[in-house]
C-alpha cells in the first residue's frame, strides 16, 4: 500500500518528458531538509470535527512550477518541481507549501542566468535531531538522495529547518547544538564538501517549552562553524497549530533564505558578480 501511495504522488506530480531537455546541463543542487516546516505545511488545516487533515490545495505566484525548477522525485529521477514538494518523501502526513519552491523562484527572478535548480527533498515531520546523526536512518537517506543529485549538478547549499522536536524537553535542548554541529560536519564530510554552504533557519515555534534554549544554539552556530547562515523566522505567522508557518509565511522565508543564499554568493570571491549583477558561478561544491 506504501509502494502505491507514493506511485500516485509520483504520477499526480511529476512531468519528467518536460525535464529531459535540462539534463544535458549541470544543475544548481539545493538540498531541503529538516522536519514538517521544511517539508511544508502552509495551508494544511486539521478538522478537529473529523480528525482528517487536509491540503487547501492553494499554490500562490511564487510557488508555480518553472521548466527550470526540477525535483528529485522518491524514486530518484529528476521532475519538474510541483507543490507540495514533499508529496512522496514525507508520505506519511499531509504536506503543502514549503520553502523550497520561493526560494527557488526567488532566486531565479533575482538572476535569471542562474542556471537550472535541481531540489532534493528530504524533510521528515516530527523528526528530532537525534535522529539526523550519522548512522541513523534519515541520515543516510539524506546522504543516499544528495549522492545521486549531484551526478546531475553541483551543491550550491543546503536548507536545513529543524529543531521544533527538540523544545520538548531540557535534555534534547540542552544537547541541541552539540549535535546540530556533528551532524553540519559529518554531512559536509560524507559529501566531500567541507565548504558547502548551509542555511539553518531559527525557530519560529516549537512543540514545547525550551524553544528560546534551541533557537540561542542555532543563531549562535555560524560563529562555530563556518560557512553556516542562519535566518530568523521568529515573527512569521503561524497555522491555527501555532506549530506550522502559514503559506505566506512559507513564501516569506523561501524569499527570505533566496536573499541570504545570494547574498553570500555576492561576497564569496569565488563569485563575483558581473556587469549585469547577473551572479557568475565559478566555484563548484563538487559535483560530477
Amino acid at each position: 500500500m506504501m509502494l502505491s501511495f507514493i506511485l500516485l504522488a509520483l504520477l499526480a506530480h511529476a512531468s519528467p518528458i518536460k525535464c529531459l531537455n535540462h539534463l544535458q546541463h549541470k544543475m544548481n543542487i539545493i538540498i531541503l531538509a529538516g522536519q514538517s516546516n521544511m517539508a511544508g505545511r502552509g495551508g494544511v488545516v486539521n478538522n478537529t470535527a473529523t480528525g482528517v487533515t487536509t491540503w487547501d490545495g492553494v499554490v500562490p505566484p511564487e510557488c508555480q512550477p518553472n521548466p527550470s525548477i526540477l525535483r528529485l522525485s522518491a524514486n530518484l529521477t529528476w521532475v519538474e518541481a510541483r507543490e507540495p514538494l514533499h508529496a512522496d518523501i514525507d508520505y506519511n502526513k499531509t504536506n503543502g507549501i514549503g520553502p523550497g519552491m520561493p526560494f527557488a523562484n526567488a532566486v531565479l527572478g533575482k538572476d535569471p542566468k542562474f542556471g537550472v535548480v535541481g531540489l532534493v527533498p528530504c524533510a521528515i515531520g516530527g523528526t528530532n535531531i537525534s535522529q539526523w546523526q550519522k548512522g541513523e536512518f534519515l541520515y543516510e537517506q539524506l546522504v543516499k538522495r544528495a549522492r545521486v543529485a549531484v551526478k546531475s549538478g553541483v551543491y550550491r547549499a543546503m536548507l536545513w529547518f529543524q529543531g521544533e522536536s527538540d523544545t520538548v524537553n531540557k535534555q534534547d535542548a540542552d544537547l541541541y547544538r552539540g549535535r546540530l554541529e556533528r551532524f553540519f560536519q559529518d554531512f559536509r564530510s560524507d559529501l566531500q564538501t567541507p565548504m558547502l554552504p548551509i542555511f539553518q533557519v531559527a525557530l519560529a515555534s516549537g512543540s514545547g517549552p525550551f524553544i528560546e534554549e534551541v533557537r540561542e544554539a542555532q543563531l549562535k552556530l555560524n560563529t562555530r562553524i563556518p560557512k553556516v547562515e542562519c535566518v530568523d523566522a521568529k515573527g512569521l505567522p503561524l497555522e491555527p497549530d501555532r506549530l506550522h508557518l502559514t503559506t505566506p509565511a512559507q513564501v516569506k522565508l523561501g524569499q527570505m533564505l533566496a536573499a541570504s543564499f545570494l547574498h553570500s554568493l555576492c561576497n564569496n570571491a569565488s563569485h563575483p558578480t558581473s556587469r549585469s549583477s547577473s551572479l557568475i558561478i565559478s566555484n563548484d561544491y563538487g559535483g560530477g
